[in-house]
């Protein structure tokens, strides 16, 4: 039997392909194929194009409450109506991740993300430090305490917002995300993000601002208004059933940058006066 595949099962692994690839996945592995099982895929394929997307293979359900969408609406994803579950999903499928080579660089584990699942306004930075390599969790070291102290002068607690990064485990040395790494990693911050659903996003430093707007500029240019921003995702993971209308996103300095430089902390301030008065927050009464 021939190994070359016919026109539909090419176009259904082409199709399987591009979305792995949105989800940063890069490596595969090649087995034996019988040629019952070639045969077994090639006609599923043929089968599936005419209704579905080719080589739809059956979606493990996320561990969320599921609502049944409109009858009318062809192969509709399930409406997901738990977050946290949601939440729970991304991070069981982003496991021990080996998808770029942050993890045999010594990270400790992965950061993932925390906060408040029905958050109004998200904050994301660049990457794990030391600190947070060590803890499990995003902004607790000295850059994090700035971040608190930034948040409370909004009026609000970090308890309020929720808390992530481009990338998930520690680069080596504090350095920069390469941009593989963050083109890697951000599909899963992007699936989050669909599903916090925040009204405001806070883009901390230029990593994050570059990588979320996909734009090489300067800070001095990026800050001072809003951005339109959706999330990009994959056109087969649950979370696009959250029908995520997107977010307003700002950009202001990472607080570990404020550390090193603590004349820019007025123009910082300027940067969340600006999401406050969106929201509208009030700053926290002073005490006399």
């Amino acid at each position: 039997m021939s190994k070359t595949l016919d026109p539909a099962a090419k176009k259904a692994v082409s199709d399987r392909l591009h979305f792995y690839r949105d989800l940063g996945i890069y490596d595969f592995f090649s087995r034996p194929v019988s040629p019952e099982a070639l045969a077994e895929i090639t006609a599923s394929a043929t089968a599936t194009d005419e209704t579905q997307d080719p080589m739809a293979t059956p979606k493990k359900a996320p561990a969320a409450k599921l609502v049944s969408t409109s009858s009318s609406a062809a192969n509709p994803l399930p409406v997901l109506t738990d977050r946290v579950a949601a939440l729970k999903a991304i991070r069981e499928h982003l496991g021990d991740c080996t998808r770029c080579v942050l993890h045999k660089q010594g990270r400790k584990q992965i950061v993932f993300g925390v906060g408040n699942v029905n958050a109004d306004i998200m904050f994301i930075g660049e990457g794990p430090g030391a600190d947070e390599d060590e803890q499990g969790e995003p902004f607790v070291g000295r850059a994090g305490q700035l971040l608190n102290n930034m948040i409370v002068a909004m009026g609000i607690r970090r308890e309020d917002v929720y808390i992530a990064n481009i990338v998930k485990c520690r680069p080596p040395g504090n350095r920069n995300p390469e941009r593989d790494e963050c083109d890697t990693c951000s599909p899963f911050l992007m699936r989050q993000i669909a599903v916090v659903q925040p009204k405001v996003i806070v883009a901390l430093g230029a990593v994050a601002a570059k990588t979320l707007l996909a734009v090489n500029d300067t800070m001095a240019n990026l800050r001072g208004r809003f951005y339109d921003f959706t999330p990009h995702l994959p056109a087969d993971v649950p979370e696009r059933a959250f029908a995520y209308n997107g977010a307003q996103l700002a950009v202001t300095y990472h607080p570990a940058y404020l550390l090193r430089d603590p004349r820019q902390k007025k123009e910082a301030w300027k940067d969340l006066q600006m999401v406050m008065k969106h929201l509208g927050l009030k700053p926290p009464a002073k005490s006399e």
